[in-house]
């Protein structure tokens, strides 16, 4: 493709993803390649790489287009992006719309005149702006600023310059089939070089993106994709052989492949999830990794599963529904799919979940809470409420739970729960409290 045509196509891409701004845009994207399958490679990641540009700057772009008081458009927003975002001068821009066959039709007089009172705007290189409001100078939407004030405190800039940062891409070794030296050998024989991360015993991190999941490693189960942060709370969940142990919001049972792993298929796991889709999704995964310890269920309407089997669980794993803040570094979408009344509907399941999860916990056992969110109105506060609500209950200190899992180090915490965050330690955005039912309760 030429450049011209891998400009069209990610303008068609964005129109794709703005007529779905619900979905999460990864899916969204895979449908329109998947019906482009004339589309190689190389175009695929220039493509990708212009439309996701322009996702990950959608707010400051937006404040822009605002500002010259510009409708905004897919072809605006790139011909923005490649001004403000990429250094291109105005004569390159309007070159990059050329028209004619496969190509972009050239700006119109109205979208050429708003380009160069862009171009008139700027008080400098870059998108930028020392009037643009704090939100949109640190690229997070309104409604989290509060959450993310009183988490971050002095580190709000630093933390949001680190979600502005493309992901690493981390790898789990099974313990099922391979060491996690054995697995960075089984890497290097195909050319991937990968390195240990340094809080998870499990975990590899590649130095540079690489397609991992057509490599022997992956496809025979010795590794699994799966970031240092999420790794981290198997590994505080303290599954061991034996036990018996229930994964509440399993999905596509990322962390139960690594529960699974951490007990040696020995005890019984049973992952649940509402959706029956991601739950036969699992199915794949657990046979590639030979995890043969996990049964499935399937929260229906009606379902008294859980009332069977109160009390009879050593572990229980909620990995709850959230806002998933923690992850916005690789889902820069979510930014813009997710409002204030998510967070308010997400909280009052997170609320629901937790109470369903405390009665299945036997005395003694342990319930984990854990979010894929930085904001404390669904991490510490939904705790606190929990507890109150459950005197039977207590929390953990994190530094005894992280000891006895064999963390190395000292654990990364705020207060005496587990909190990784991209800034201080490389990860998404991870929570997790360690919830003790006392015995005899």
């Amino acid at each position: 493709m030429t450049p011209a045509a891998r400009l069209a196509a990610a303008i068609d891409l964005l129109i794709a993803l703005e007529s779905q701004p619900r979905r999460p845009a990864d899916a969204t994207a895979n449908d329109f390649f998947r019906a482009r399958r004339y589309i190689g490679g190389g175009d695929r990641r220039a493509i990708n790489e212009l439309a996701w540009g322009v996702v990950r700057q959608r707010l400051r772009l937006d404040w822009w287009l605002e500002r010259i008081r510009c409708r905004t458009t897919a072809r605006m927003l790139v011909a923005a992006y490649l001004l403000l975002g990429q250094g291109v001068d105005v004569p390159g821009v309007l070159a990059a719309f050329p028209g004619g066959q496969y190509a972009a039709e050239p700006l119109s007089v109205l979208e050429e005149r708003l380009l160069r009172q862009l171009d008139a705007a700027r008080s400098g290189p870059g998108l930028l702006h020392p009037e643009m409001p704090e939100p949109v100078r640190l690229d997070l939407p309104d409604w989290v600023m509060p959450g993310f004030r009183t988490r971050f405190g002095d580190r709000l800039a630093e933390e949001a310059a680190a979600m502005e940062a493309e992901a690493p891409l981390d790898l789990r070794a099974n313990l099922l089939k391979a060491t996690r030296e054995e697995a960075a050998l089984a890497l290097a024989a195909e050319g991937i070089e990968a390195v240990p991360t340094p809080l998870s015993p499990w975990g590899l991190r590649l130095p540079s993106r690489r397609p991992v999941t057509g490599t022997r490693a992956f496809l025979e189960g010795l590794v699994e994709v799966q970031d240092e942060g999420s790794q981290l709370i198997a590994l505080l969940t303290g599954a061991a052989p034996g036990m018996r142990v229930a994964d509440l919001c399993a999905g596509a049972a990322g962390k139960t492949l690594a529960l699974a792993a951490a007990m040696g298929n020995r005890g019984r796991i049973t992952a649940c999830d509402v959706s029956a889709p991601r739950l036969e999704g699992a199915v794949k995964r657990l046979r590639r990794a030979g995890a043969d310890n996990v049964e499935r269920h399937l929260f229906q309407s009606g379902d008294r599963w859980a009332k069977r089997r109160a009390g009879q669980f050593d572990r229980v794993l909620v990995d709850a529904p959230c806002t998933g803040t923690g992850t916005w570094r690789r889902n820069p979408d979510a930014r813009l799919r997710t409002a204030p009344f998510d967070l308010a509907e997400l909280c009052v399941k997170q609320r629901e979940i937790l109470t369903l999860a405390g009665d299945l916990v036997r005395p003694g056992g342990r319930l984990v809470y854990a979010t894929c969110s930085l904001l404390p109105e669904e991490d510490e506060i939904q705790v606190r409420t929990f507890l109150d609500s459950h005197p039977d209950f207590t929390l953990m200190p994190i530094h005894d739970v992280w000891a006895e899992a064999g963390g190395p180090g000292v654990p990364p915490a705020e207060g005496d729960c587990m909190l990784t965050t991209p800034a201080r330690h490389g990860t998404d955005g991870f929570f997790a409290a360690i919830l003790q039912r006392k015995p005899g309760a």
